[in-house]
Order: C-alpha cells, then structure tokens, then sequence
C-alpha cells in the first residue's frame, strides 16, 4: 500500500501521468472555458481519446480493466485542473456502467471497444424537469410498436447532453416499479433533438442540458436487458458509478483549493509576515486540511471495497455525500481566506472552485437523499446490494502489464468499432 490510501505503484505512476496530461493539455484552456461558457467539444474528444473511459471496461473489449480506484484517480486528477472536464469524464463513465452491466454480449461488441477508444462519448438519460430525483415519477414513454419501439418525451439534466453519441434513456413501458426500461439510443436517431445549451453557474465547458425525444424509433435490439430492467439501470448506475464519479470530482476540486489557499496564504503578508502566521488563517487552512484528509480517505475506501468485491453500497453513497459536502466547506473558508481577492476570476481561481463545487451537490442524489439511502442501510431496509450483485461483472485487472500508452493500450482493439 502507498500514501495509506490503497494505491499501488501502478496507481500512483496512472496519478503522475494523468496530472501531467491535465497540466499541459488542460490547464491552457481552462481561462477561455470560463470566458466562453460553451461546450468544450474538441479538448472533451481530447481527453476521451486518452483511452481513460476504458478503465473499467473488461480489456476483452479493449478497455483498461484497471477498476474504480483507478477511474477514481483519472477523474480527481482532471478534476483537480478543470471540474468541468473531470465532470465530462465522469458523466461518460456513468453512461458507459449501464453497457457493462446491462448490455448484451452484441451491444457490448458493438459500443465498449468505441467507448474505450474514445471514439463514443455515452450518456446516461434519467432524470426529467417535472421528476428530479423521483425516479418512478417520470413520464417519458417508450411504445411497442413491431419490433420497435417509440419513445417520447424530455430529460434533462444529462450528463454531456450536447456531445454524447449514444444516450441511455431509461422509459416508461408499463405502470409501476416494474414498469421501466432502457434503451440505447444514437444521438443521430431521428427524433432526437438538443435543445440550446444554457450556461450554468460553474463547469464551464460541461454540459448537462435538455434532451428531446419527439416520436424517436429505436429497434428493440437497442434495448438494455429485459422490459422493465429500467429501475434497475438507474439505480445501480447511480450507486456504482455516479457517487464515486462525483466524490472523486469533489475531491480534485477540494485538492486545488487546498493547494490554492496554501499558496496564497504563504505569499501574502499582512502585519508585516505571512497570512498563513495568523491564528485564525491557520485554523482555516487546518480545517480544509482536516475535510480533505477525510473526503479522499471516504472516497478511496469506498472504489477500494468495490474493487475487491466487497459489500460497500453505504460507503458509496457516504463517498458522495461527505466529498460534497466537504468541498463545499472548504471552498468557502478557502474565500474567507482570500477575502476580496477570492471574488475575482483574474486574480485567484477559488471563486471558480466554488462555483464548480455546488454542481456537485445534486447530481446522482442530493445530500438529502444520500441520508435517505444511509438512514435504509441503518435501519436495515435496503433492498438491492449492487456492489455483490454486479462484482461477477466488474473486469479483471491486468496483471504485469507494459507501459505503453492507454491511447496506445485501448486503440488497438476498437479498429472497426463504430466512430458513434
């Protein structure tokens, strides 16, 4: 074990190159990301292109194989230089879990060598402006019709809404629990449509917009697993996927704010010594230490327990909830810190920091609703452990690997997958 966190070697040389990538490839742009506040469309190609949504593809497939911790690392690391490209990452991650678990072995030859190349950037199409987190609550409509079906209706809120090349929409097909399901649907599908992209408060350069399905005729091969397996997509790839996603992009965040504040309070002088001398400067800085420490031990245990098989749905959802809500709290002393210098883009990057934190809070479940979750598992109701049922599913880890590339590692084998 390295740095107590359960990081192998192989970790931490994965960590140095992808903090290396995020450096020179990523940190040049993020000034004209915050000025533009439009969809990154050829730096998020970039980054797909790096072969790092492969990292929990099974290397059958062409991916990585490497587990969640390893995906944990990737997306910190973007993370830690621009959320907004940490948050495209991992919504493509997420988009790609319901394949992995749910897909057919032809679905599966078909999309994951493209997902893991880089070449298909997946979504995943849940939530809806009049449902939010209620998931049975939604009234978008997939009909049989022949060996097809045809789907209506709007969601919102989808991760790389406006360069995804193959969304994952999860319908109605019938009433109750039992009356859902998902399908896979190409952005070019006739019946698909974007609506404008409407910038946000912070993740500029994401987008998580509103996508429109008028009518839209998917062939019933396109469907994930049975007729009314569609509870069952969303719900365990928001478990196994969406928290630990989101916790690790809260923690690449809480990083660069540390590493921000740290910096500050060192070079500016007040009293004739540092900031960082002042009593009360230094609490806060111990403070954010403190929430760090923590959110990061959360996160790496939890992917650590999923890796290995282990039971440890609690420990996702606590992963979400305590990197949230933790970088949320430091992002704000990290203000408190800078004061009025914090309140200008041009002299400090934390007022980004802070505005990128609070989009962390409700995807894949509100803070309330982590405790919901947390309140079943105390209470002994809980229903569906998906970390045991889908570990018979999670890829094998390569062993005594070379070090070539991943670019040079999951190209090779998605030769001939569709460019979706």
């Amino acid at each position: 074990m390295v740095d107590g966190y359960h990081l192998t070697p192989h970790h931490t040389r994965l960590r140095d190159t992808v903090r290396a990538f995020a450096e020179a490839e990523i940190r040049p742009h993020v000034p004209q990301l915050e000025a533009a506040r439009t969809v990154a469309h050829d730096l998020s190609r970039h980054i797909a292109r790096q072969g790092w949504l492969g990292a929990t593809i099974d290397p059958t497939y062409g991916g990585l194989g490497l587990g969640h911790l390893a995906k944990t690392l990737i997306i910190e690391e973007l993370s830690r230089v621009s959320a907004a490209m940490g948050a495209m990452l991992q919504a493509s991650h997420l988009g790609t879990a319901k394949i992995i678990h749910f897909g057919s072995e032809a679905q599966k030859q078909t999309w994951l060598p493209a997902i893991a190349a880089g070449t298909c950037l997946p979504t995943i199409a849940v939530t809806e402006p009049g449902s939010g987190s209620h998931v049975l609550g939604m009234t978008t409509t997939a009909v049989p019709d022949g060996d097809d079906y045809v789907i209506t209706g709007t969601k919102t809120f989808v991760g790389n809404s406006h360069i995804g090349d193959l969304h994952g929409v999860v319908a109605r097909t019938g009433p109750g629990t039992r009356g859902l399901s998902a399908f896979l649907v190409e952005a070019d599908r006739p019946g698909v449509r974007l609506t404008p992209h409407q910038p946000s408060m912070g993740l500029h350069g994401f987008s998580f917009g509103e996508i429109v399905f008028d009518n839209c005729r998917v062939p019933a091969a396109n469907r994930l697993g049975a007729e009314g397996d569609g509870l069952d997509v969303a719900y365990s790839s928001s478990v196994l996927y969406g928290r630990p996603n989101l916790a690790a992009v809260a923690l690449g965040i809480h990083q660069a704010v540390l590493d921000t504040t740290v910096a500050y309070a060192t070079r500016q002088r007040r009293y004739g010594k540092p900031l960082a001398d002042l009593p009360t400067v230094r609490q806060r800085i111990g403070a954010i230490q403190s929430r760090l420490m923590t959110a990061r031990l959360a996160a790496y245990h939890a992917v650590h327990l999923l890796d290995s098989g282990q039971p440890c749905d609690a420990e996702l959802i606590n992963a979400k909830l305590i990197n949230a809500e933790h970088a949320i709290d430091s992002a704000r002393d990290a203000m408190e810190i800078h004061a009025a210098h914090g309140l200008h883009p041009t002299q400090s990057p934390i007022e980004r920091y802070f505005r990128d934190t609070l989009h962390i809070a409700a995807p894949a479940g509100t803070s309330d609703i982590q405790l919901l979750r947390l309140a079943e598992h105390a209470l002994g109701t809980t229903r569906q452990p998906w970390s045991t049922r889908f570990h018979s599913s999670a890829p094998k880890r390569r062993r005594n690997r070379g070090e070539g590339t991943p670019t040079q590692r999951a190209g090779t084998s998605a030769t001939g997958s569709p460019a979706c």
